[in-house]
């Protein structure tokens, strides 16, 4: 995996006291290892070249390239790769006329935070837990300079290797690292996200106290994740798992939530949107065939879970550091 576009960039900014670090991060990052690495490098060897003649990061889909950019017999070779990534979970894309249905409609949560969030033009943004990239083709639409998104999976790092094969260089990167694997105290961006990454985490203030001191004075935080219908102070903590995943903590109320993020010295915080989790926007596709939240809630009361407790809710709170 070759960084050296990445490297080159952050030299010119604000990022280069910590290249040292990332790189020796990166480093440690051994993907040879992953039982499907071979098959998922054989994927991206397969895709074909094609001269695109359009990109669009600000539409539902993310798009890059039309139909008419290549013949039936190139488009088939190109899903044919990209189904070799299976499975898509965050999206949706437009390759070429090939139409990615993901896992997630992660276009309407960009639709319910985008209107409140400070502007992105000319700003150095990190998302957290990115996923296969989507959201950070979004945020380059909407005029961000750079945008690095660390996420340890390496099929997600495969799958946005897929899309930038397609774009050719833009000032975008994904890196194969975890949260605990950044600087401490780099203070260096101007936008932090933290979407879906929050329940995961064994202690919330840890991660809270990461993503501060992960943004310069001022900088804002973008944070979404699950909720409950509470007053202040109360948060669940699941017994077992928490809609069929074994690995969500805690689910705060969102006065709760403002608390935390008050009490480790974030300013302005504020709850912007609350939104039920609909079988609409996470589901089963062809890009995606395993169970999804369909099968993940109770079918007797489709607004509790499998397991009994509140169905998804999610909030997103935005904070300056």
């Amino acid at each position: 995996m070759d960084y050296s576009r990445f490297f080159k960039h952050i030299s010119q900014t604000g990022l280069a006291p910590f290249a040292d670090h990332l790189s020796r991060m990166l480093a440690a990052v051994e993907p040879d290892k992953h039982g499907d690495y071979e098959r998922w490098q054989q994927a991206l060897n397969g895709l074909p070249q094609v001269a695109v003649s359009s990109m669009a990061f600000d539409a539902s889909a993310v798009r890059v390239g039309q139909v008419d950019d290549c013949d039936a017999s190139v488009r088939q070779q190109i899903e044919q790769c990209l189904r070799g990534l299976h499975p898509w979970r965050k999206g949706p894309f437009e390759l070429c006329g090939v139409h990615v249905d993901t896992e997630w409609r992660s276009d309407w949560k960009w639709d319910r935070l985008a209107p409140h969030i400070d502007p992105l033009h000319g700003r150095t943004v990190l998302d957290i837990g990115c996923g296969s990239g989507y959201h950070l083709w979004r945020m380059l639409g909407a005029g961000a300079a750079m945008t690095i998104g660390v996420d340890p999976s390496l099929l997600f790092q495969m799958q946005f290797r897929a899309i930038e094969h397609f774009t050719g260089p833009q000032p975008v990167y994904h890196l194969p690292l975890g949260i605990e694997h950044l600087p401490a105290e780099m203070r260096a961006f101007d936008t932090v996200f933290s979407m879906g990454v929050l329940y995961h985490r064994r202690s919330p203030f840890d991660h809270l106290i990461e993503l501060r001191d992960l943004l310069r004075p001022g900088g804002q935080l973008v944070l979404e994740t699950l909720i409950i219908e509470a007053e202040q102070g109360q948060v669940l903590v699941p017994d077992g798992r928490y809609a069929r995943m074994g690995n969500v903590w805690f689910l705060p109320s969102v006065p709760t939530l403002i608390q935390w993020l008050q009490k480790v010295r974030f300013k302005n915080v504020r709850c912007v949107d609350v939104t039920a989790t609909s079988v609409q926007e996470q589901r089963s596709t062809d890009w995606m065939t395993f169970q999804s939240l369909p099968d993940f809630l109770d079918p007797s009361d489709p607004q509790r879970t499998i397991e009994g407790y509140p169905g998804p809710r999610r909030a997103i709170i935005l904070a300056e550091a």
